[in-house]
């Protein structure tokens, strides 16, 4: 057992691992292959598409198959996948943006060798997908197999607690990939004018994708050496090919489809959970960017910071709601309650991402003018002027300089600099005729932008918002109620009903539309050239926190289902209650009452489809009842 175990555990590792490397690596790849957020948010859903292409047939041919067999060669797709992503890092040109300040050149009709390599990522991204399909539901339905029943729902537990270890380690990976320069081995790093903290910054994002891919190859080795089938413990023979729980044949799936769908509690929580998968998906893939953009701190610290708030997350769903269920004995009413509130709690707490104020970049020619004066909008640039007119720059480069009057200049060239001392990152240029028209002193620049001090000391703040939102939304994320809200025999399928549905409706569309949302915030767009320079931009950062916040605001909605029902399943037990006590009321007249008491226990008894704590709420109804109508008696005839 100790065996299975360790090779489903390993699996689970190893599809938590990559896919969380992945989304801390998507800022790196859209860098690279100068592409949009929003293009960046479509590579990402390719991988939910390949999920999505095969989970149903390879859960419904689940019992018919050899299951480690088919996991074994899951995991060997998701290692091709991985492998073909990295093909464009080996066949396209180098970054060379780094070499020259000075941007003269004219790219027109030029055209881009490597335009659409990014093609190749998200093909492999739609193998990971294929390839991760079989991992769960075969995974599970095998243990389920040959577990007993009290240690199934363990090993289950023990198997998914260790997939938790894949993210942190993958986003640990991120970060220190990310703080490695993309060709890192062949380009000597002492020679780059630019540091990770650069939003040009390119980190190796390439050679983590080889190593997930070497991890998923060595996940499948375990499974071609197990048995098809196993014997139940405590048993000598081999018990039917599949469990009950996990099959579901096809003429009863629409019946049961049906019946579950009929379940308004478990509908109005379906919703609530699609529209949380929008909101967390959406943060975790973008977070790590608008932190950068906002608070100009590197992307590797960006990336390990969002894998903390992701352990945190897990760690408390998994352990803290669950504790809180148990310690204080929830019912399912109490909850829809608990749930509501939490989310409550976390739709006021973030509405302080407003507060998170930051200062917008001041740059010349696009928020400010050479004169140092701001711009009432953001529409038009005037990144010519008379001290710049005479330097034929390329206006379409962003190789920002920060001036000695404070103000960032999109280049050397446009600051109007004449000459420069130094080399590498110490390269410092002089003689900026731009930069004296913003008062005297000295008029020189040196490399990146300028700093934002009052986005420094707010980031301590921010870093305590986010983990108390980390916090208190994974307390209310737990699923317990909506599997005690259906019969035992529609657990498992209510279950994967939310999964398939939470990945169409959340996982897919999520990262298409923030990243759409954040391409609505660039100020400043790059060029494409044949070197392979890869494109930059500069955001409206108050636009980008602004969009964040609005488009994580789905736990908005999310709360209304769970007022739902909470009011639902109150008012459940109040027509119920009420109709008891109606009935009680007849005893006192009756000469036998156990008719009416056999009707009450049946009644209880039908509706454990829609509640199991909601049944035994009302068998403590009728304990009270049996109680008043025994004192009847005795009023009665004494």
């Amino acid at each position: 057992n100790h065996r299975r175990l360790g090779a489903l555990a390993f699996s689970f590792f190893a599809k938590g691992f990559a896919g969380s490397y992945m989304k801390s690596m998507y800022t790196q790849i859209e860098r690279r292959f100068e592409i949009s957020s929003s293009l960046v948010g479509l590579i990402d859903g390719s991988f939910e598409i390949g999920n999505l292409l095969v989970i149903i047939l390879v859960s419904y041919l689940g019992p018919k198959v050899h299951r480690p067999k088919v996991i074994a060669a899951g995991c060997l797709v998701m290692s091709l996948g991985s492998f073909v992503m990295v093909v464009p890092h080996f066949i396209m040109g180098r970054p060379l943006c780094h070499k020259t300040w000075k941007h003269t050149l004219k790219t027109s009709g030029c055209k881009m060798a490597s335009s659409y390599l990014w093609l190749f990522v998200l093909a492999g991204n739609l193998l990971r997908g294929i390839g991760e399909a079989p991992i769960m539901p075969l995974g599970m339905s095998y243990i389920d197999d040959f577990a007993t029943e009290e240690n199934s729902a363990f090993y289950i537990g023990t198997v998914r607690a260790s997939g938790l270890f894949g993210p942190t380690f993958g986003f640990m990976l991120g970060s220190f990939c990310a703080n490695l320069w993309v060709d890192i081995g062949v380009v000597d790093v002492g020679t780059l004018t630019i540091t990770s903290k650069d939003m040009r910054w390119v980190g190796a994002w390439w050679l983590g994708v080889l190593l997930c891919g070497v991890v998923s190859f060595m996940a499948s080795f375990p499974f071609w050496n197990l048995p098809r089938s196993l014997p139940k413990q405590g048993e000598g023979k081999n018990v039917k090919k599949s469990s009950d729980i996990f099959t579901i044949t096809k003429d009863k799936f629409f019946p049961v489809l049906k019946k579950l769908l009929g379940n308004s509690i478990f509908l109005v929580y379906l919703f609530a959970t699609i529209l949380h998968y929008n909101s967390i998906v959406g943060v975790i893939t973008y977070e790590p960017k608008f932190m950068e953009q906002q608070f100009n701190i590197s992307i590797s610290r960006a990336t390990f910071l969002i894998g903390m708030y992701l352990l945190q997350y897990f760690l408390v769903q998994l352990a803290g709601g669950g504790f809180i269920i148990k310690k204080f004995k929830l019912h399912t009413t109490t909850m829809a309650k608990f749930g509501c509130i939490t989310l409550t709690t976390y739709f006021l707490l973030s509405l302080l991402y407003f507060l998170s104020d930051c200062e917008v970049l001041q740059v010349a020619g696009l928020t400010v003018n050479y004169s140092g004066i701001k711009e009432p909008s953001f529409s038009k640039e005037n990144l010519v002027s008379a001290c710049n007119a005479d330097c034929s720059c390329e206006e379409g480069y962003w190789d920002p300089v920060c001036g000695s009057n404070g103000i960032t200049y999109i280049s050397a060239c446009l600051a109007g600099c004449r000459t420069s001392t130094g080399s590498g990152k110490d390269m410092v240029f002089h003689n900026c005729s731009c930069v004296g028209l913003s008062g005297p002193g000295n008029f020189s620049t040196v490399l990146g932008q300028c700093p934002r001090d009052k986005c420094t000391k707010t980031f301590p703040y921010f870093l305590a918002l986010l983990a108390t939102l980390a916090f208190t939304v994974s307390l209310g994320a737990t699923p317990t109620y909506m599997i005690m809200s259906v019969s035992p025999e529609l657990k498992s399928f209510a279950v994967g009903i939310e999964t398939l549905c939470g990945r169409i409706l959340g996982g897919l569309p999520a990262p298409i539309y923030f990243g759409a949302l954040i391409d609505t915030t660039c100020l400043k767009w790059g060029v494409k050239t044949c070197e392979g320079c890869f494109h930059s931009s500069l955001v409206k950062c108050y636009n980008m926190k602004n969009n964040l916040t609005l488009t994580n605001q789905p736990q908005l909605c999310a709360i209304s289902p769970n007022l739902c029902n909470w009011h639902k399943l109150d008012q459940s037990y109040a027509v119920l209650s009420s109709k008891y006590v109606e009935i009680f009321r007849q005893f006192c007249g009756s000469q036998n009452p156990l008719p009416q008491v056999s009707l009450l226990l049946a009644v209880t008894l039908k509706i454990h489809s829609k509640s199991v704590m909601l049944r035994w709420k009302l068998f403590s109804s009728i304990a009270h009842q049996v109680k008043s109508y025994n004192q009847c008696l005795e009023n009665k005839y004494v």
